[in-house]
């Protein structure tokens, strides 16, 4: 299967399946001599991980980190860290029913258009599961990135239509669903709870923030900042938009409105997002994602099965019924996967 490797310079390649023996990655261009230990790694994984909570997925794995090769003496050698999870909590046969149909909104239909063969069990690679392995290799971009001053924080924005009115960084870690406000995040988690007992599921809006990254940072063409995290966070499969700064709201704004005007301390706005030409401003980089509903739910939906016949479906089993409380810390191991890439980038090119 293309397409499990993500970066240039610094760069994973992920593997497993989520009712198979393990997931992993492997991180190669890791910068030699870094303090690095499996507790570090752990405080991501502790972050994402399932049955956190009454609004996740009571599935517990608990993602216990084993570093099997790149550390020396608790410092990074410079060669490819192996970093394994194994699965504790399978339960494959929760999917027995739906071996043969396919669930609306998930990729069962078209991983068997186009392999020819899908593993029903969770999904395999389709699943949400293999996010773990991209936290774990996020956990080691972000301590480089530590090293440069670099800080990424992402957090729940909005769900199922109610939205943070206020901002307080504080708050995040503090509520169930990662919200920036301590007020919405107790609505939103009222209103995830009630669709859960009714077996359905919402999306929401998770927004970021970088601070730190040096002006000049991104390629001007192909290799745009903005463009690379667009790729990033589009890879996450509950993913279905992005916009930086502005964003859609551009579209309605004058060009005297939305162009960051400047003065000799540098920018009075940051309508761009901290990201003008694809090359970072030295301004907070700002992007929010747009995460579509959990697509396995177990209310009566309509499908056909691989013989091509009518049929109605039912998802059992352990899922999410939002997942932005969840993918908060993936959104921001792919952003730090994003800029230590790009800062090598920079430095194989300009010294």
């Amino acid at each position: 299967m293309a397409g499990n490797t993500f970066g240039e310079v610094f760069k994973i390649t992920t593997f497993g399946e989520s009712h198979g023996a393990a997931v992993g990655v492997i991180v190669d261009g890791v910068t030699p001599n870094v303090e690095i230990d499996e507790a570090y790694i752990q405080k991501q994984m502790d972050r994402r991980k399932p049955g956190q909570s009454s609004v996740t997925s009571p599935r517990k794995e608990y993602d216990v980190v084993q570093i099997q090769s790149g550390i020396f003496e608790g410092k990074t050698t410079g060669t490819p860290l192996f970093v394994v999870l194994y699965n504790k909590d399978m339960k494959p046969e929760a999917y027995n029913d739906i071996q043969h149909s396919f669930r609306p909104g998930h990729a069962d239909y078209t991983f068997l258009q186009k392999y020819g063969i899908r593993d029903h069990r969770g999904s395999g690679r389709a699943s949400g599961r293999e996010t773990a392995a991209r936290v774990a290799g996020g956990a080691i971009a972000r301590k480089l990135l530590e090293r440069r001053g670099v800080e990424v924080l992402a957090y729940t924005q909005e769900v199922g239509g109610i939205k943070c009115q206020t901002f307080d960084e504080d708050v995040i870690e503090q509520n169930a669903v990662r919200a920036c406000d301590a007020k919405a995040g107790a609505e939103m988690i009222k209103k995830i709870e009630h669709l859960a007992s009714i077996g359905d599921s919402c999306g929401g809006i998770v927004e970021c923030r970088i601070r730190g990254v040096i002006p000049g940072l991104g390629e001007p063409v192909f290799d745009k900042l903005d463009a690379e995290l667009a790729k990033a966070m589009l890879s996450i499969g509950a993913v279905k938009g992005i916009e930086f700064g502005a964003g859609f709201e551009a579209a309605s704004m004058l060009g005297s409105e939305h162009n960051d005007a400047m003065n000799k301390d540098g920018f009075l706005s940051n309508h761009s997002g901290g990201i003008i030409g694809g090359i970072s401003t030295g301004e907070e980089i700002i992007f929010r994602i747009s995460v579509k509903p959990t697509s396995s739910i177990s209310v009566t939906q309509q499908t056909i099965n691989t013989n091509g016949e009518e049929v109605e479906i039912k998802t059992e089993g352990r899922h999410d019924p939002c997942i932005c409380p969840r993918i908060v810390p993936v959104v921001e191991a792919m952003a730090c996967l994003v800029l230590e890439d790009l800062y090598k980038r920079q430095a194989a090119i300009f010294g």
